[in-house]
């Protein structure tokens, strides 16, 4: 009997210690997004596309954070009050950042501005989770995706392929390249991305034309639910592995595109400790490489050459040594994360008045 009358105050005391974990948890994350900021205020004239998107789908996040933050206590509040600022903030750095880009490279920016709104980003309502037995026997080594047609099949789904477009075509080399099984990494979240866009941009019945009787009973969840189990693998196999710099891009960027698919289970808390540790605490940027600054200078030189070379989007390497991309999928991924913890800690989940 007396052991049973300490039960409820040993439950009290191991609920206040989980809450203050996750208090701590959410200050590191919002520290990370406001250096973050930092940098993108510093920099927003450099960031190209994919980054710009990055911290588009930060701000989505954050948006959400705000309207649904949990009504609990002083410290929680605070946070919000924290989150609200680096709204304002964002909004008038990515201001400016879409407007360089509009300048630097109009027709890319026509092509992908639809991606540059956060309200064009759905937060995902339900969740889903991973299944180990849709994993592929074996991948190739090498990419199986070209990224010009990858450009090419989002403007198709976008209606950007042309002035006044029409949305949502997907023609046969694009619904074959995206629905091929036995992909790894950027393939992978690209085949991934393609089909989220899709639904986001009110794409209905994407697979229409597919007459593969293997393939019959597939939808488009169900090609999201095999590719976020094989980037769960992936990313695993990543860790396993040690987290080598070659890997790190590709991990993160699982953790972002699955995770805002609906799958919370790549949120894991180790994994947020790994990406925080990508951060450089000077700028705030993330995969800073010193080593390549001259490397850099010389590309810039060859650019201003070479006014139409097209550099690829995730080659991208900023004046401070900072990988553009990489930069993008951290930053998004943290808005995620923040979401994720901030509804462990109150499932109701009600809207602000």
């Amino acid at each position: 009997m007396r052991a049973a009358g300490r039960h409820p105050a040993a439950l009290l005391a191991l609920f206040a210690a989980v809450c203050g974990s996750r208090a701590e948890v959410i200050d590191d994350v919002l520290t990370s997004v406001s250096r973050g900021a930092s940098f993108l205020e510093q920099q927003h004239e450099h960031i190209n596309l994919d980054g710009v998107v990055g911290f588009v789908l930060l701000q989505a996040q954050l948006k959400e954070a705000v309207r649904t933050w949990p009504h609990s206590d002083p410290v929680s509040w605070a946070q919000r009050t924290t989150a609200v600022a680096l709204v304002k903030r964002l909004d008038q750095s990515l201001e400016k950042a879409v407007a360089a880009l509009q300048q630097i490279d109009p027709t890319y920016y026509r092509e992908f501005e639809p991606l540059l709104s956060p309200s064009f980003w759905l937060l995902p309502q339900g969740r889903s989770s991973t299944d180990p037995s849709l994993v592929y026997v074996s991948s190739p080594a090498s990419e199986c995706y070209d990224e010009q047609l990858s450009d090419k099949c989002l403007t198709l789904l976008l209606g950007t392929w042309k002035m006044n477009g029409t949305p949502c075509i997907v023609t046969k080399p694009c619904r074959d390249t995206m629905t091929r099984f036995g992909c790894p990494h950027y393939s992978l979240s690209h085949q991934l991305l393609y089909f989220m866009i899709g639904r986001m941009r009110g794409c209905t019945n994407l697979l229409k034309g597919d007459t593969r009787a293997s393939r019959a009973n597939m939808t488009e969840s169900s090609y999201e639910r095999i590719f976020c189990s094989n980037m769960m693998k992936t990313n695993q196999d990543i860790v396993t592995d040690g987290l080598s710099k070659q890997m790190v891009d590709i991990f993160i960027e699982n953790i972002l595109i699955c995770g805002l698919a609906g799958f919370p289970d790549f949120y894991k808390a180790d994994w947020l400790q790994h990406l925080l540790r990508q951060q450089d605490e000077e700028v705030g940027c993330f995969g800073r490489d010193e080593s390549f600054i001259s490397q850099m200078i010389g590309d810039e030189l060859l650019e201003q050459l070479q006014p139409h070379r097209r550099v690829k989007r995730r080659e991208k390497v900023l004046p401070d040594g900072c990988s553009s991309h990489m930069t993008a999928v951290a930053i998004g991924a943290l808005g995620g994360y923040l979401n994720h913890y901030l509804s462990e800690q109150d499932i109701t989940k009600r809207p602000l008045s």
